[in-house]
């Protein structure tokens, strides 16, 4: 039994490395074509520690910008305070998300780790 659910995963493991090779020539082709008619600044394939990075940095900024406002209402600079409220809550809101992707993607890594082979 174990044997027929190993040669299925090979099969598994063997097509999806088909399809990423497909994706990489693809990517490659793309860039070249790219850097041919002048986008010397071509991204190259998707990357999803630069994606987890971008969200990151996005949160972080979000969350700098309503301390900011709420600074600023606490010290009698501004008067939004609805503003500086949605501005918080937004940017809780944000961490609250990257936070349930982040367990997502752990959960996902830790189901990967504990598939028997």
């Amino acid at each position: 039994m174990s044997n027929g659910f190993s040669s299925l995963i090979q099969a598994d493991l063997a097509a999806l490395t088909g399809a990423a090779q497909n994706m990489a020539n693809s990517s490659a082709q793309t860039i070249a074509a790219a850097n041919q008619y002048g986008a010397h600044d071509a991204q190259p394939a998707f990357s999803f520690a630069q994606s987890m990075q971008s969200a990151i940095d996005k949160v972080n900024t979000q969350d700098v910008e309503a301390g900011q406002k709420m600074a600023d209402v606490d010290s009698g600079k501004s008067d939004d305070l609805v503003g500086a409220m949605l501005s918080s809550q937004e940017a809780s809101l944000s961490f609250s998300m990257l936070m349930q992707v982040r367990n997502k993607v752990m959960g996902g890594l830790d189901e990967l780790i504990k598939l028997p082979l």
